[in-house]
C-alpha cells in the first residue's frame, strides 16, 4: 500500500540578498564592499570648468598654507630639496648659533646708500663719499669674503667629521650663503640662538 505524500509544499524561491524579511540563518551576509558601499556618498562633480578651476585653485592654496606652516614648524618634510639632510641641517644649526660678520652686509650695505642719498652739504658729501670708495666698501667686501671661506671650510670639516657617511657637496656653500642672510630673514627659520640653545617655542 502506497504512502500518502504531504500535501505540504516547499517554497524553492531564492531569496535575494537585499529582502528586509528576516529570513533565518539561512539568509546569506551581505559582503563588506556591499555595505560599504551603500554607506558612501556621492561625490558631485563640478558644474563647469569655472568651478572646476576654482575649486583646484582652492585645494592648491590649502597644500601651500600647509606646507608654510610646516616649514615655519620645522618639519623637514615640507622642505625644498636643497634644505633635507642631516648636513644641512647641521650647516644651519652652526650658522644660526654664532653671530658673523657677514650676516651684517645688507644692513651695512642700506646704510652706505642712505649716507650717498642724504643732501649733505659739498664739503661734507666729499668726506662722505671718500669714506665710502675708500673705506666703507672695502672693508665690508673683505670681511664676507674671508667669512665667507671661513665658514665654508669650516663647515666641509665639521660635517666630514661627524658625518662622515654624508656627501659634501654644495653644503659649504649652502652654510655661506646663509651666513650672508639677515637672521630673522632667514629660512628655513633658525632654530637655534646665537650661543647654541633652542629657540623657544611660539606660545
Amino acid at each position: 500500500m502506497l504512502r500518502r505524500r504531504s500535501q505540504t509544499s516547499v517554497d524553492d524561491t531564492p531569496v535575494p540578498i537585499d529582502d528586509p524579511k528576516p529570513q533565518g540563518k539561512g539568509r546569506p551576509t551581505p559582503k563588506r564592499r556591499d555595505a560599504e558601499s551603500r554607506r558612501r556618498q556621492p561625490v558631485s562633480a563640478p558644474k563647469d570648468r569655472k568651478e572646476a578651476y576654482r575649486s583646484m585653485r582652492a585645494k592648491q592654496a590649502a597644500e601651500r598654507d600647509r606646507a608654510r606652516r610646516g616649514m615655519l614648524a620645522g618639519d623637514e618634510r615640507y622642505f625644498p630639496a636643497r634644505d633635507k639632510g642631516p648636513a644641512r641641517k647641521f650647516a644651519r644649526d652652526w650658522v644660526d648659533s654664532r653671530r658673523l660678520p657677514s650676516q651684517y652686509f645688507l644692513p651695512f650695505s642700506l646704510l652706505i646708500l642712505v649716507a650717498t642719498w642724504v643732501p649733505w652739504p659739498p664739503a661734507i658729501r666729499v668726506q662722505v663719499l671718500n669714506g665710502v670708495i675708500v673705506f666703507g666698501w672695502p672693508v665690508m667686501m673683505v670681511g664676507v669674503l674671508f667669512t665667507s671661506i671661513y665658514v665654508s671650510w669650516k663647515i666641509k670639516k665639521e660635517v666630514a667629521a661627524k658625518m662622515p657617511a654624508e656627501s659634501l657637496k654644495g653644503v659649504g656653500f649652502y652654510a655661506a650663503m646663509r651666513a650672508l642672510q639677515i637672521r630673522k630673514l632667514r629660512f628655513p627659520p633658525p632654530a637655534v640662538l646665537p650661543g647654541g640653545k633652542p629657540v623657544p617655542p611660539k606660545k
